[in-house]
């Protein structure tokens, strides 16, 4: 077949009956399905809908959403799926850029994006005529037609949409319906934020094979627990759960009559392996938006703590995985390098944006074609395990460097994650030089949080002392991005009431001890600091230790070194040294530079 809208048409002639799509409580049949598709198909076609034509999709989670995807299917153009919950600034920048002339929203979006440049359906409110699918045909495509756009973030700050053509999309659905024995009786979810490529993952792979998909409410998807509990309670046999839910998914017990046979999770890095006994095999994926979702997988066993982060599998069916150096050469076996894809899922480029695309998608010089074939380049860093798989080591834009340290914050965290106590964590890296610090964002496993020594003590034996935080703040949970993934730019600022401190606090019990102790916590940005509490393990480095230095000589008039305080470490000691130094100066001064001196 040449598009995967066929396959669902297909799917809908063999068992018109049978359940397509659920909602709570509410069902739509096969038969159904096609009839409004196809209705709806229709009236793209008479505005312009044709073969590579842009179908703008604003709707919320609902049969709408997935009739209007299948239905620019049908009608010959490319899907291109908008988050509701989006600012209509960004919207009305997508259908901009991507010059498509045709939106399918809802009444609450409809008046925002009213506009002249594109035409405006809505799928609400309609009569559906009962239509014999054959009396208009359409969507008749090429392989290497647009099946549909997706948008992601780009690093000028300007989202980039990235177009997939049919081809790519039935690769995606041959290697999912084969490597987890797709068949018509499964129940499967559709959980991913509508703007996330996932969304399609969930969806075109069950429908073309004449399985039915479920619908969570808003409240439900974001909700580790009540996902949970949806997922049990609709009896759902694949689902799709973005790594930050699934972490704390896999970390549960499930009931033994759980009839999920398969969980699978993607879309940031998963750092902790699967609980033993629990009913269903656990999948991580891995895939760039450009190279159609998915394109490496595999089971995820579960493990002792102590082992390193799950890896990403092995490329899928249909694809290339290679690692290569600076000078896209493949490194030596074990070595780190640049993750380039290849192969069917590898997507057309991005739309619009010739530079960005001959940037990204470069020519496989390992394909023995005839030179046509293309690699894309993902900017992540990898490497090929003893057995195959692939271990994920970060980002290239990701990677920071700190005090003359190149550090990836996802070592850190996945260090951090393994602490018992830790459900989980992230790292940024906050403010510049001379303060630049990394602040640890962790989650509890239940009301016992550790505090911030325990924390330090715990990564001291995992990581170096350069990529230690020096803050540590206790959230509830990690803020999410619309497409699932974790969201660093709304992780709260730490604050007195947020930041995780010592245990065992020490007040300051002198003049001196006072007036230091208010110097570091200022300098570290803490609340307050215990005179047995350790600059260096607070987060002080070199570059602040000077800064600490100068300010306390202003302060006590005593020539206190960085070396006094490398030596001393805590405000106690360091305290005693300055002690020592205004007693040496007092009795070398008169007693009027005495009195003038301990009067300042």
């Amino acid at each position: 077949m040449g598009s995967a809208i066929e396959m669902i048409g297909a799917a809908a002639d063999r068992n018109p009956d049978g359940v397509a799509l659920r909602t709570n409580g509410a069902q739509l049949t096969y038969r159904e399905l096609i009839s409004r598709v196809d209705s709806l198909a229709d009236e793209m076609a008479d505005v312009g809908v044709d073969r590579d034509v842009p179908v703008g999709i604003c709707l919320e989670r609902s049969f709408d959403y997935v009739i209007a995807l299948l239905a620019a299917s049908r009608a010959g153009g490319a899907f291109m799926p908008l988050d509701p919950g989006w600012p209509a600034e960004r919207l009305r920048f997508v259908l901009d850029d991507a010059r498509a002339p045709v939106l399918v929203t809802s009444s609450s979006h409809r008046v925002q994006l009213t506009d002249a440049r594109w035409t405006v359906l809505s799928p609400e409110a309609k009569t559906w005529p009962q239509r014999n699918r054959r009396s208009r045909p359409r969507g008749l495509v090429d392989p290497t037609n647009l099946a549909y756009i997706i948008y992601t973030s780009g690093s000028t700050g300007k989202p980039k949409g990235v177009e997939i053509t049919h081809a790519n999309l039935l690769s995606l659905i041959s290697w999912h319906q084969e490597a987890f024995g797709v068949t018509a009786g499964e129940r499967a979810s559709c959980v991913a934020g509508l703007g996330f490529d996932a969304a399609v993952w969930e969806i075109w792979p069950y429908l073309s094979v004449g399985a039915s998909v479920s619908l969570p409410d808003e409240t439900v998807r974001t909700s580790s627990e009540a996902l949970r509990q949806w997922l049990i309670d609709e009896k759902i046999n694949i689902a799709f759960v973005p790594t930050p839910l699934a972490e704390r998914m896999i970390a549960a017990p499930w009931p033994r009559d759980t009839v999920l046979r398969i969980l699978l999770t993607g879309g940031d890095t998963l750092h902790i392996p699967p609980i033993a006994g629990l009913p269903f095999a656990v999948v991580n994926n891995y895939g760039p938006t450009e190279c159609t979702v998915v394109a490496t997988s595999g089971v995820v066993e579960p493990t002792d703590e102590n082992a390193s982060m799950p890896s990403l599998g092995r490329a899928i069916m249909g694809a290339q995985i290679h690692i290569l150096n600076e000078h896209a050469q493949p490194v030596c076996p074990g070595e780190v390098g640049e993750i380039y894809i290849g192969g069917t899922g590898v997507g057309r480029g991005y739309r619009g944006r010739p530079e960005l695309t001959a940037e990204r998608f470069v020519a496989d010089p390992f394909a023995p074609h005839d030179g046509q074939a293309r690699l894309y380049r993902t900017g992540d860093l990898g490497r090929f395990l003893p057995d195959g798989q692939i271990a994920f080591l970060g980002r290239q834009d990701n990677q920071v460097k700190i005090r003359g340290h190149r550090v990836e914050l996802e070592e850190i965290s996945a260090a951090l994650d393994h602490h018992p106590l830790i459900a989980q964590s992230a790292v940024v890296l906050c403010g510049a030089e001379p303060e630049m610090r990394l602040v640890a964002y962790v989650v509890a496993r239940s009301h016992a949080t550790p505090d911030a020594r325990e924390l330090r003590d715990f990564l001291a034996s995992r990581i170096p002392e350069h990529m230690q935080p020096s803050t540590f703040v206790g959230v509830l949970s990690l803020p999410l991005s619309a497409s699932g993934k974790l969201d660093r730019a709304a992780l709260p600022p730490p604050t007195a009431a947020n930041t995780l401190l010592d245990a065992e606090y020490t007040p300051p019990s002198s003049v001196v001890e006072d007036k230091l102790a208010a110097i570091v916590a200022e300098l570290l940005r803490l609340d307050h600091v215990g005179v047995e509490d350790n600059f260096f393990l607070l987060g002080g480095h070199s570059l602040l230790g000077t800064q600490l230095v100068l300010r306390a000589r202003d302060t006590f008039g005593a020539d206190v070194t960085l070396r006094d305080l490398f030596q001393a470490q805590t405000v106690a000691k360091l305290a005693a040294k300055i002690e020592q130094r205004i007693v040496e100066r007092l009795e070398q001064m008169s007693d009027e530079e005495a009195t003038t001196l301990l009067a300042g």
